[in-house]
């Protein structure tokens, strides 16, 4: 899914976007910026509803405000909202046309998460809107090996993939555009979170998940 169509489908707004001066400021910190990180800033950087999610966006108005930003050896494109670790794009790679993106943590080396920032950006944008959504169960679940082959025969799996963030694999599944089931890979054991952006997409969600799953 077009990552704007994905905001408006999955966070219920419209878009709203940076302005050219506003990102021209970081690429003069940086020296370069990837385009699909411009298009994306330029399109949805100031989306308010995106600012308030699980996790903190690191968007142009940020690298005004924090020195920290302005001086980091790395792009830093999403920070843990406790600042437990930062997804960043190396500054080495900021000029190849789909560079890799990687997660940091505060003490010790990096992983890969993403092969490509596109393929980081949505799967960012999925992770963070299961959060917000109005329909969801009010706890976490654990599934068995059983029922996330249940899960894999009746849901269709999403394409992005989420890696080693807060040590997690994460990967996503739906059965319709306007709901999310999230799969966090936790050393083998897989915990669940999923919801929907109204009522309906949230029970097409329930046929299949009702059911399913221990609480936390």
């Amino acid at each position: 899914m077009e990552l704007l169509e994905l905001i408006r489908t999955l966070y219920g707004v419209e878009p709203e976007g940076c302005t050219d001066d506003e990102i021209e400021y970081v690429r003069n910190l940086f020296g370069a910026l990837p385009e699909a990180v411009e298009t994306f800033w330029r399109s949805a950087g100031r989306t308010e509803r995106l600012h308030f999610v699980q996790d903190n966006w690191a968007f142009p108005a940020n690298y005004r405000k924090w020195k920290s930003y302005r001086e980091s050896e790395d792009l830093i494109l999403l920070m843990e909202n406790q600042g437990c670790c930062r997804a960043v794009i190396r500054r080495e790679d900021l000029a190849l046309p789909a560079p890799p993106v990687y997660t940091l943590p505060a003490h010790g080396p990096g992983a890969r998460t993403a092969e490509t920032v596109s393929e980081f950006l949505e799967a960012a944008l999925l992770y963070q809107a299961v959060w917000q959504f109005d329909y969801s169960p009010d706890e976490f679940y654990w599934l068995s090996d059983e029922e996330l082959e249940t899960v894999r025969e009746k849901l269709e799996k999403r394409d992005a993939v989420l890696r080693g963030w807060m040590e997690m694999d994460i990967t996503f599944y739906s059965n319709r555009p306007d709901n999310l089931l999230v799969i966090m890979d936790v050393g083998g054991q897989y915990q669940a979170l999923y919801g929907g952006a109204s009522e309906a997409a949230y029970k097409a969600l329930l046929e299949v998940m009702d059911g399913l799953g221990e609480p936390l």
